[in-house]
């Protein structure tokens, strides 16, 4: 379905109040009704150098985002606007901008940090936005990268995460794309007398230092973090939009009004951003929503209120907690929609009713999988076949119910003349006791007839007899025509074919009950497929950011062998051997044999004896 999410204007996500971070409600519930995967896409960097207008072109605007036409910074905390994306109706685009870093006015450094933090932390591609050329007074001011290790976590164990940049394959998995934007860039792009890329200037100015010298470690620090922490980088470079007077009037100014190669840069970069950006993940390759979006903005913002370090596995296991339980909740309403919809009460038999409901389960146990994720325990699924199976019986129940409503409905219409013979004492004379037997062996015949009477029939039937005992014994024992030896025989008749009647029913109990039990053994090895299923996918989208990771650390390996940086490039082999080892772990179909084993205990039903079959 395409994308028509679309907000008119920006509003604050998160703001910068009196130096702490304040999440505006209003924008959680706008970010929450987004049900689509986002690309989120932040752009960070020193205030006044122009971030505003790059948003405002990626959200086809020429305003939204303040400019400002001052020395003061416009942008507090951080901006949010979400626009369907271009060519991909099925994600929708989530722009965050951010205050300015280095404000004069605000002086806070640890905010500055937060801000920046909380960029890497939201988006799926990370732009960094700084005036003139990558020397090393940009390097400096791109101090902020350097904190990230002790800002963020990859996992709650504090000595899985003290040697950051040795180990930084855990920050690879959710660290943003970077694209460092350099503005008013006034430079032949030359590298040695020769013409170059923008990425490979970007390239130039990342080598590393050799030595080991202090001056030398500050100087590669930002550099490797960088190069360790980020997936992928680009650079795009920008002439001056236009001339200084008529910089104030940027949003105002029409394209041709602008100088042709600055206009051409945007379209650059703003294609590139719409051709590579991928849908926000978190670790283990689940995609995110507005929905799930919302939550981890809440999450690290009271984090941080809290004075606490953003932890992404802690994240991680948060939203779990909250999807898992909404996922039961969508899945218990999805079936009991269908169920309403489809359910004709009374059904004539419970095969039929167990026909549908398994049909709506399977469609609810997609909603489930579809939404849940890390439900490592399989407590939310087992907890979902109990409430499903709970919901069935009811529906048993109120089947029932009808079905005994209906017939006792058909048997009063049926007897009708019956009772009106009785209570007029027709059949008390000679002959009497064989017209009733014949009426009521016609309504019984009748009853036989009527259709749609449900699950219930034979006991209502049966009922029925039952209240009839006692006058068709007084009416057999009055009839003058009968000897005491045919009283006798009629007598040992109708108990015997109430016998069988009882018999009949007691049958049908055990057909139904194993029925039942049959298809709790179909649910259960419905939910074992389902898990099979969700789990295949979920290994391959971690094989995929496996992968990825892999990529990334074999293309810096490259790089460092070629600069002679010989204990970068083995601690890289390292993580690589690392990788590759879990990669294989992760094929062999063994890796999860154990956890579809411990589901075998652990879901509601008949399992041990599902599995076997």
């Amino acid at each position: 379905m395409a994308s028509k999410l679309c907000m008119p204007s920006p509003v604050c996500l998160i703001e910068n109040r009196d130096r702490k971070l304040v999440v505006h409600r209003e924008a959680l519930q706008l970010l929450s009704g987004i049900h689509q995967p986002v690309v989120v896409v932040a752009i960070v960097g020193l205030y006044r150098t122009g971030k505003s207008y790059l948003m405002n072109k990626l959200a086809g605007k020429n305003s939204g985002f303040p400019l400002g036409s001052t020395v003061q910074a416009n942008t507090k905390g951080i901006w949010m606007w979400y626009v369907p994306y271009p060519g991909k109706p099925d994600q929708t685009l989530v722009l965050l901008d951010t205050e300015g870093l280095g404000d004069v006015e605000k002086g806070d450094a640890q905010n500055d940090s937060w801000i920046f933090a909380l960029a890497v932390l939201l988006s799926s591609t990370l732009v960094y936005n700084s005036m003139g050329t990558i020397d090393q007074r940009a390097m400096d001011q791109l101090h902020y990268v350097t904190e990230l290790t002790e800002l963020i976590k990859s996992k709650s164990s504090p000595e899985e995460d003290s040697e950051a940049l040795e180990d930084s394959a855990e920050y690879v998995r959710f660290f943003p794309s970077f694209i460092w934007a350099l503005r008013d860039f006034t430079l032949q792009l030359e590298l040695n007398g020769k013409p170059c890329t923008e990425d490979e200037y970007l390239e130039n100015a990342m080598k590393l230092k050799k030595g080991n010298s202090r001056e030398v470690q500050l100087f590669n620090l930002p550099r490797e973090c960088i190069r360790m922490f980020f997936p992928t980088r680009k650079c795009f470079i920008f002439d001056r939009p236009t001339n200084r007077k008529n910089l104030h009037r940027l949003e105002e100014l029409e394209e041709d009004e602008l100088e042709p190669e600055f206009v051409e840069q945007t379209r650059q970069f703003c294609r590139h951003v719409y051709r590579t950006s991928k849908p926000k993940t978190i670790p283990g390759g689940h995609i995110v929503t507005g929905r799930l979006l919302a939550n981890l903005v809440e999450t690290y913002v009271d984090t941080i209120g809290s004075g606490g370090v953003p932890c992404m596995e802690n994240a991680v296991l948060a939203l779990a907690q909250i999807e898992n339980s909404a996922a039961v909740l969508d899945a218990t309403g999805c079936y009991v929609e269908l169920m309403d919809q489809r359910l004709e009460l009374p059904t004539e038999t419970l095969q039929e009713l167990l026909g549908i409901h398994a049909k709506c389960e399977d469609e609810a146990l997609q909603v489930f999988m579809a939404r849940s994720f890390k439900d490592e325990k399989q407590q939310f699924q087992a907890e979902l076949m109990r409430t499903l199976d709970q919901k069935k019986e009811g529906y048993c129940h109120k089947n029932e119910l009808e079905s005994s409503k209906h017939c006792k409905a058909v048997l009063a219409r049926l007897s009708k003349e019956l009772e009106d013979r009785i209570h007029k004492a027709f059949y008390s004379r000679p002959g009497g006791y064989q017209d009733y037997f014949n009426d009521v062996k016609n309504i019984t015949v009748q009853y036989h007839q009527e259709p749609r009477k449900g699950v219930m029939a034979d006991a209502e039937l049966q009922q029925f007899f039952k209240g009839k005992e006692d006058v068709g014994k007084a009416i057999l024992q009055s009839d003058e025509a009968l000897t005491e030896k045919e009283k006798e025989a009629e007598d040992a008749k109708a108990r015997a074919e109430a016998a069988e009647r009882e018999n009949e029913i007691q049958r049908q109990k055990q057909a139904e009950m194993e029925q039942k039990l049959e298809d709790q053994r179909r649910s259960h090895e419905a939910n074992i497929e389902h898990l099979k299923e969700k789990m295949e996918k979920d290994r391959e989208k971690l094989l995929e950011e496996q992968n990825r990771v892999m990529e990334s650390k074999l293309r810096e390996q490259h790089i460092m062998l070629e600069a002679g940086f010989k204990k970068h490039a083995d601690q890289l082999n390292d993580q690589i051997g690392q990788l590759k080892k879990q990669c294989e772990r992760m094929k062999k179909r063994s890796w999860f044999s154990g956890i579809l084993d411990f589901a075998s205990l652990i879901l509601p039903g008949f399992v041990g004896k599902a599995l076997r079959r």
